[in-house]
């Protein structure tokens, strides 16, 4: 990823937003559903609507607008699965009404979407979007309802606070999604003597300690300490564990709706100066960190060649499919940096129009129950939980437990701890820092507007003070900030998401 972002951006085919609108008004032509039975909002808030209102309930009938029902082109199967969760959940309760009203998240169309009364009564958005919707009150408290229910001390301590308000109330549940850790080889952290009595490795507490423990590790068996594959855009996507960890952040999210960048930060440039110390000072790299990609970091793991990697919980089959046994590797926690440790994390938040009614938002609740994405262990929820580690049994991967967002659910414990029990084929204790980690530490959403484009920029920087001992960090990363602020107007990026 060498040069110029904006060429990066015409490469990619960057868009503005009036051509954007014109394009994704094609794409929904070509794709309206002719089966589904579907009712669809449409992508831009200039094309008139044409579905019909939803009639006025008598009695105590209960409307679900499902806004997380399979968009068109979805997996049939995914169609299959949500009929069945409809089929219960009216047959159950028979004053309940579901229209089936898929909607897929932007920008460009929520805001018109809740001035016009049609927002579903339940959706999915991401993270970094949560702050935006509470302060703007286009999202329903569910605060109360959660406490009814049981819920609320079930809920990651980290999500929790993506979905809450400046006074404790919170407007949305959590998805699944992944949490970022750090891999290691066990063997190699044995050669090193990291590791304590009773095999667990002793995982780096810091970054500076992460440095040091990989030069030991190099000295004891010659191979890498630390893999940072800066051959793509991964690099930008991993940046930001090591970033986080020394207070920087990337963007400032205006009033006016536009982005400011702060590549440049002095906490960024620390992150960065500390990135190009794995390479040229503490030399634990693999030799040439611009031929690794994603993929490479899992085939060092496996061969021994790299002892330490960014990975995730859901990663955990890779050294596994390149014949790594179950138990020669683990997953810690990520170390901290001066301003703490921090995780990133993948997923999307369930939120719910401002206006619905408790009996809505009730009905909503119940349908992620039906779908796992509750703290409510059912029992087909159990019996997915123990078929699912009974077939990681069989393929020799980890049997752990998910990252579901309820890791403080003793019902989803206790249905993951008799999974492990019989199917368990690696020391829990391997893993217990890391969950200790995803409970109460840091887990941290991608930021506004980081998309493949920014980790393409961050991956240019990272490309150039890895590839030269004698590059200008602060110099490099203040022309990058001042080339993508460029960049991030004239391509307006703020309205992509």
């Amino acid at each position: 990823m060498r040069g110029s972002i904006k060429k990066y951006f015409e490469e990619i085919g960057y868009v503005s937003k009036k051509k954007l609108k014109a394009a994704l008004l094609i794409v929904l032509i070509l794709t309206l559903p002719v089966s589904t039975g579907c009712t669809i909002f449409d992508v831009s808030s200039e094309i008139e609507e044409k579905h019909s209102e939803t009639a006025e309930s008598d009695d105590n009938t209960v409307v679900l607008k499902l806004g997380i029902y399979p968009w068109s082109g979805s997996d049939e199967e995914k169609f299959k699965q949500h009929d069945e969760y409809i089929n219960h959940l009216t047959q159950n309760n028979p004053n309940i009404k579901v229209e089936k009203t898929p909607y897929i998240y932007s920008n460009d169309t929520f805001i018109p979407l809740v001035a016009s009364g049609k927002c579903p009564t339940i959706f999915e958005t991401w993270y970094m979007e949560t702050d935006k919707l509470i302060k703007g009150g286009y999202v329903r408290d569910i605060t109360d309802i959660l406490e009814k229910r049981g819920w609320l001390e079930s809920m990651n301590n980290s999500f929790r606070e993506h979905v809450t308000d400046d006074e404790g109330r919170i407007y949305g549940v959590p998805h699944d999604g992944y949490v970022m850790g750090l891999m290691v080889n066990i063997d190699m952290f044995k050669a090193a003597g990291l590791v304590d009595g009773n095999g667990v490795p002793k995982y780096p507490k810091t970054w500076e300690e992460l440095a040091e423990d990989a030069r030991l590790i190099k000295k004891a068996t010659g191979q890498a300490g630390f893999c940072f594959p800066a051959g793509n855009v991964v690099a930008g996507w991993q940046f930001l564990n090591i970033a986080w960890g020394f207070g920087a952040s990337f963007f400032t999210y205006n009033d006016d709706g536009t982005f400011t960048t702060s590549i440049a930060s002095e906490e960024a440039i620390s992150a960065m100066e500390f990135l190009k110390s794995l390479k040229w000072d503490y030399d634990v790299l693999t030799e040439d960190p611009l031929n690794d990609e994603w993929d490479a970091g899992f085939d060092h793991i496996a061969n021994g060649t790299v002892a330490m990697y960014m990975a995730a919980n859901d990663a955990v089959n890779q050294p596994v499919l390149k014949g790594l046994a179950s138990d020669k590797f683990s997953i810690g926690p990520m170390p901290a940096g001066p301003s703490g440790a921090y995780s990133l994390t993948g997923s999307t938040v369930y939120m719910f129009a401002k206006d619905a009614t408790d009996e809505e938002v009730n009905a909503a609740l119940d349908y992620l129950v039906l779908m796992g994405k509750s703290p409510v262990a059912t029992d087909k929820i159990k019996q997915e939980i123990m078929e699912n580690a009974r077939i990681n049994n069989e393929q020799g991967i980890p049997v752990i437990r998910s990252f579901t967002g309820w890791d403080n659910s003793s019902e989803l414990d206790a249905a993951w701890a008799e999974a492990i029990e019989k199917y368990g084929n690696v020391n829990q204790g391997l893993y217990t820092e890391y969950y200790d980690f995803i409970r109460n530490g840091n887990v941290r959403d991608e930021e506004i507007v980081t998309d493949n484009t920014t980790y393409a920029m961050l991956t240019m920087v990272i490309q150039k003070v890895l590839a030269d001992k004698n590059a200008d960090v602060a110099e490099i990363m203040k022309s990058a900030d001042k080339e993508y602020q460029e960049s991030i107007e004239a391509y307006k990026m703020g309205w992509l998401r």
